[in-house]
């Protein structure tokens, strides 16, 4: 067995980067962290952590620092932009009885918990060559322009859909990028839409455009803009506030759509982008291995991506001690443990996609019956039914080595 401690480069400070790099530090390894931003990011949007997510997170050692902030008591509407509501069926409404937090909370978590990990930040990798013992990469330092060259014994590119590791060393984005046609827009509000309770989410959704609104115990609600489009690259031709007021019109806003809007207009932060999935055959290649959205995008739609970041991370570290002189074994073992889930995960968000943003006519039929279901009242006690427990399993499976 090894006695020296092994050097691994994580590449992204998010959820799956910071998760594998406490796994590896658990592992015994030396862990260095670069992020291309000059500092770490804070809040964020709405979401569910899952069992799945939850069991890792207290494998790592986390879960105690997790602010969570599942709202008691809460309920959720379906509107229509006229203010019609009837009762409706929420994101944690849903099988699995995921918690409700920010995405900086489990960020935050994890970063209080890097131990003695280094991270530098405004740094990106330009170069990862693989010396079959090790790696050779190249970082850049973005502020000086300075390049220098350092080895080690993996790299782990958990640097989201658009990854730099992934293109260095497996290749160009298109081979392995598959779009679902479709936007969304997500933020943190500054108030509740008028009329509504703290603890009350919000769901107006119509033919190939939606909007939802995600309730917390102690602080204002996030919204969720979700649309299809056939030309993804003309989305991003003008400012985001633009785009959303043109597809979400010309009819009328409504009091939710306009206040969500309104809202935007002083946000100082906000996601916009197109909604992929990735698919790949492998997730490593020689000492390089992707963890999270680089890997797999299970996509905001499946509800699973912080979880399976989460899992992905603590695993990686796990199968490392297991196999701490045979890093190849333990990177199969990984990839098949989670390849499954994983597939799961992106069929199933292709039918949520359906939920959160009807395609046409029969997609948004076919979501009034299922919300229709949802909405049946059960007696206390009654055990879930098979589709509950079908849509449940693959969210709370528990991936410890």
């Amino acid at each position: 067995m090894s006695t020296n401690p092994r050097s691994a480069l994580v590449v992204g400070l998010g959820i799956a980067g910071m998760a594998s790099a406490i796994g590896l530090r658990k592992a015994g390894w030396q862990v260095t962290v670069i992020e291309k931003a000059s500092s770490r990011r804070v809040g964020g949007y709405f979401i569910g952590l899952f069992g799945t997510g939850y069991s890792a997170a207290r494998r790592l050692g986390v879960m105690d620092d997790m602010h969570t902030r599942t709202p008691r008591e809460a309920k959720t509407w379906e509107i229509t932009r006229t203010g019609d509501r009837q009762p409706g069926v929420g994101f944690l409404d849903q099988p699995g009885e995921p918690y409700g937090v920010l995405r900086g909370d489990i960020e935050a978590a994890l970063f209080q918990n890097l131990g003695d990990v280094e991270v530098r930040y405004g740094t990106e990798p330009t170069q990862i060559i693989d010396v079959g013992d090790g790696t050779r990469v190249t970082l850049l330092t973005t502020a000086t322009g300075e390049e220098r060259e350092q080895r080690f014994d993996l790299v782990v590119g958990a640097d989201g859909v658009r990854s730099t590791v992934r293109r260095l060393v497996f290749g160009p984005h298109e081979r392995f990028l598959r779009p679902l046609n479709a936007i969304i827009c997500a933020y943190q509000l500054e108030e509740q839409v008028p009329g509504y309770a703290m603890h009350h989410g919000l769901v107006l959704a119509e033919q190939r455009r939606s909007l939802w609104i995600f309730p917390f115990d102690d602080r204002p609600p996030t919204a969720l803009f979700s649309y299809r489009t056939r030309d993804i690259d003309a989305q991003f031709r003008a400012p985001p506030r633009e785009v959303l007021r043109r597809v979400y019109g010309p009819e009328p806003f409504g009091g939710a759509i306009e206040h969500a809007l309104n809202q935007l207009d002083r946000a100082p932060n906000f996601l916009f982008d197109s909604v992929n999935q990735v698919h790949m055959s492998s997730w490593h290649s020689g000492r390089t291995v992707l963890v999270g959205d680089a890997a797999w995008c299970v996509t905001l739609y499946s509800g699973m991506g912080a979880s399976m970041g989460l899992a992905g991370g603590s695993l990686l570290g796990e199968l490392l001690t297991k196999h701490p002189d045979d890093i190849e074994t333990a990177l199969r073992t990984w990839d098949a443990r989670l390849r499954p889930t994983i597939r799961s995960h992106q069929r199933t968000a292709l039918f949520n996609g359906q939920i959160f943003t009807p395609t046409g006519p029969l997609a948004y039929r076919f979501r009034q019956a299922i919300m229709s279901l949802g909405k049946k009242d059960k007696a206390p006690g009654t055990p879930p039914t098979a589709l509950e427990r079908f849509f449940a399993r693959p969210r709370n499976i528990e991936f410890a080595a």
